[in-house]
């Protein structure tokens, strides 16, 4: 006698498939998928996309970044850049001048991010009024 056939998986929804295979196959097995979840929780906040978005391939001062990234407190600029800093992403150059200066540049991991981080961006801007009339349909209901 043969042993049954193993059951069918279930089908997956769109494009979970891919990210489910990627997982499977990835050399980091079942992490792959933490990993990717934890990487996604950094690059993926809003200031984060944004500070990168801006840097491109600039060095720039806190205060230009601070008026070049429109809602951003002084607070959650420190936070986002300390953590960028300690993810790789960027480097901050203290100069020790008086005044003090401090300049903040992309790390060669971190310009790796700034198409993508231009891409998004973009779609957001094109797709926002879209997205705005979704909302308003949405709660209408």
């Amino acid at each position: 006698m043969t042993d049954p056939a193993p059951p069918a998986a279930p089908p997956s929804p769109a494009g979970l498939a891919e990210y489910e295979r990627s997982c499977e196959g990835h050399p980091g097995g079942p992490e792959a998928g933490r990993m990717i979840r934890e990487v996604l929780d950094r690059v993926g906040d809003k200031w984060s996309l944004l500070v990168v978005a801006t840097l491109g391939g600039d060095v720039m001062r806190f205060s230009d970044l601070l008026r070049h990234i429109p809602g951003i407190s002084q607070r959650m600029l420190t936070l986002t850049l300390r953590q960028l800093e300690r993810d790789g992403l960027v480097i901050r150059t203290a100069y020790a001048e008086v005044p003090p200066r401090v300049e903040y540049r992309l790390t060669a991991l971190g310009s790796t991010f700034v198409e993508i981080a231009h891409t998004i961006a973009q779609w957001a801007i094109a797709n926002h009024a879209t997205i705005e009339q979704s909302r308003a349909d949405y709660d209408a209901r």
